[in-house]
């Protein structure tokens, strides 16, 4: 078949927003998913505002019964102190977020983007065909039957993993954070409850203090998502093994979710969080990288699935410049953008995550925050990245301030 003006390879968040954007604006896309819908992603299954809002601009349906309206997040350190905070009311943001798991999510926007004309091909594998350095075309295998293409830029969304892109050059940076994380499912008779949870002070059964935080995620109907995740600043963090902490969670969390073996329906599964755009190159000549394979997620609280979103859709107003004529350069211009938009926010996060690296640290802030609502309000904007335009100007003066902090703590 004729090569399409643009190649997305990748079928999660990231690559269906790039698809949904450039075929809106006119251009001949094709997406291709190494699986088949609907497949299991390990992930929160969480949407903050941020995802909504991209939600909501691709004409998402909220009302499927799969979506679960999540009004805020509630936060523990350890078993005596406890705060509900809903979302932030936010000029540009809904102040309401929600839950679905991603087989289902990722199905509905690969639909969407179908809509509006792309091409999907799903259980086709994806490879680079490189020659003295350049992509020059793209194989592609699916059930025996292989053809190549020559687009004319290849958008790379293919996850944390980043198979394609490692073939291509692109690397993590070993000095930027980065995290673990496993999750399961379990039955829950609150499973309509209307907050995520997150547990700030995680301890072991026998009360010791471990590295990390966990997290009970309502998916309203009748199950949960839970999980821990653990930050590379961790000194030892190799050396943890996140399904003991999964297990010692479960055995502490709160009792009204009613896990424990019997609910359990999943066994957990793990995987890394490549975060701070610690990917890179973004660009080649004609290709570029979106989404966890550009290691956008939010290091301040894990978040992925909104920068995914977000990141495909500026992507795809460099990549619509540049297909179909000889403005390949227009490429050039996204690692800038996405400084710009995330730079300043991501470089404090970089200093926060290695604060919180601390077990001692982490435990001290989460208490001492747990007793100062408008201190943890204030903290929840910052952590989703909700912060208003008027109060953005707090951005230097708060990096600044994370910095002098670091630089007073020994390194253990």
């Amino acid at each position: 078949m004729p090569s399409p003006s643009v190649l997305i390879v990748g079928g999660g968040p990231a690559g269906s927003s790039a698809a949904f954007w450039l075929a809106r604006a006119g251009h001949e896309v094709m997406l291709v998913e190494k699986k088949e819908y609907p497949r299991d992603k390990t992930c929160g299954d969480a949407l903050t505002p941020r995802a909504i809002l991209q939600l909501q601009e691709m004409g998402f349906d909220f009302d499927l019964s799969d979506f679960h309206k999540i009004a805020g997040l509630r936060s523990y350190a350890g078993d005596d102190l406890m705060m509900e905070m809903p979302w932030p009311d936010h000029s540009r943001f809904p102040n309401w977020g929600g839950m679905m798991r991603r087989r289902d999510l990722d199905l509905q926007v690969a639909r969407l983007a179908e809509k509006e004309g792309v091409l999907i091909r799903e259980n086709t594998t994806a490879t680079p065909v490189i020659e003295e350095g350049t992509l020059t075309s793209v194989a592609l295998a699916n059930s025996g039957d292989e053809e190549t293409l020559t687009p004319d830029v290849t958008i790379i969304a293919d996850g944390s993993m980043n198979r394609f892109g490692r073939e291509l050059g692109t690397a993590r940076r070993k000095d930027y954070p980065m995290g673990l994380a496993a999750r399961g499912y379990y039955s829950s008779p609150k499973s309509d409850d209307p907050f995520l949870e997150s547990q700030l002070d995680l301890r072991d059964s026998t009360g010791a203090t471990m590295p990390g935080y966990g997290w009970v995620f309502p998916l309203g109907d009748g199950t949960v998502n839970v999980g821990v995740g653990l930050l590379s600043t961790f000194k030892r963090w190799k050396h943890v093994n996140t399904t003991h902490m999964m297990n010692d969670y479960v055995a502490t969390a709160p009792e009204y979710w009613g896990l424990t073996e019997e609910s359990r329906l999943t066994k957990p599964v793990g995987g890394k969080l490549t975060m701070s755009f610690s990917k890179g190159p973004l660009v080649g000549s004609n290709w570029i990288t979106i989404g966890d394979a550009a290691g956008a997620i939010n290091p301040w609280n894990g978040e992925g699935i909104s920068y995914a979103y977000e990141t495909g859709r500026i992507a795809a107003e460099y990549v619509g410049q540049a297909a179909g004529n000889d403005e390949k350069w227009a490429l050039q211009r996204y690692p800038q953008r996405l400084d710009d938009e995330y730079g300043l926010y991501y470089k404090m996060a970089r200093i926060f995550v290695k604060l919180i690296g601390h077990p001692s640290v982490m435990r001290t802030l989460a208490h001492a925050g747990l007793q100062n609502r408008p201190l943890m309000e204030w903290t929840l904007k910052i952590m989703a990245n909700l912060l208003d335009e008027d109060e953005k100007a707090i951005g230097e003066r708060a990096y600044d301030s994370l910095a002098a902090i670091v630089r007073t703590i020994p390194t253990p």
